[in-house]
């Protein structure tokens, strides 16, 4: 027997480089991928087969999986993980940062999920594995274009689930709260190097800042090997659950999904006040 191939996007860091390593752990054939190749030579000397890989370029996408199935003749699991953060308040972020964040969040998974559908449906089994997050649930002030990103994902992973269940591929989203990676610090240079603050949103600005100063190691964080061990998990089920909220604020999160809206922005004010 062969082993099963895994394709993940955005290794460099954080759950992509733990989840890399996590299905190391399990006897994968992993393909780890970032923009830069430097940031994953280590994954290179652990056993991974690494690629250069933008998410947002048609011909990275397909030569990398059809990389995989010249040298191995299937893939058997993608993992949509590459992402960043864009926050901000909804009027203070330019459109082409929206463009920007839907290219990697949103479009980057739909170029490599046309990519490698035919092979797995081929083959007739695979799963496709996307890394959302709460905020895919529940959107946030501040994060409004983030969210949409996320939402978009849920919506298009939700469809897709239904369009090739009957072809053997499974579609399984991963909704993390709070990680402990280095995605807080790019958000935040997001917001320091693009956006131009407008006074009107001093408030959010103030909040924003003030939790980046404190940022770091939260009682509420969940590490990158715990979200990785969820995606084994789900790439490795005979039959995976449609969503894996991962951590309690996940959890809490999805719920609070159903709270009325009129209850849920007065609390997203009365934190606002209170900040």
């Amino acid at each position: 027997m062969h082993p099963k191939t895994v394709l993940i996007t955005g290794c460099s860091s954080g759950i992509g480089r733990a989840t890399a390593l996590a299905f190391l752990d399990e006897e994968w054939e992993v393909y780890a991928t970032a923009r830069n190749p430097a940031d994953i030579e280590t994954l290179g000397d652990r056993g991974c087969d690494i690629s250069t890989l933008d998410v947002t370029d048609d011909e990275d996408v397909e030569r990398v999986v059809s990389r995989i199935v010249d040298e191995h003749g299937r893939i058997d699991c993608l993992v949509n993980n590459a992402g960043y953060a864009q926050f901000g308040p909804v009027e203070d972020v330019p459109v082409d940062r929206v463009h920007d964040q839907f290219d990697v969040n949103v479009y980057g998974p739909h170029r490599l999920t046309r990519a490698v559908l035919p092979h797995m449906r081929e083959q007739e089994e695979g799963t496709i594995v996307n890394v959302s997050s709460v905020a895919g649930r529940l959107a946030i002030p501040g994060g409004g274009v983030y969210c949409a990103s996320k939402f978009a994902l849920e919506a298009m992973s939700d469809a897709l689930r239904v369009e090739v269940d009957d072809k053997g591929v499974d579609v399984v989203l991963i909704e993390p709260g709070p990680v402990d990676t280095q995605f807080d610090q790019r958000a935040a240079d997001e917001v320091d190097g693009e956006l131009d603050r407008s006074e009107a949103y001093d408030s959010f600005y103030k909040a924003f800042d003030d939790s980046q100063a404190v940022s770091g190691g939260g009682f509420w964080e969940e590490t990158p090997e715990r979200v990785a061990e969820d995606i084994v998990n789900a790439a490795s089920a005979t039959k995976p659950a449609a969503r894996y909220p991962v951590g309690t604020v996940a959890r809490v999160g999805v719920l609070a999904r159903f709270v009325p809206d009129s209850l849920r922005d007065k609390a997203f004010g009365l934190v606002r006040k209170l900040s």
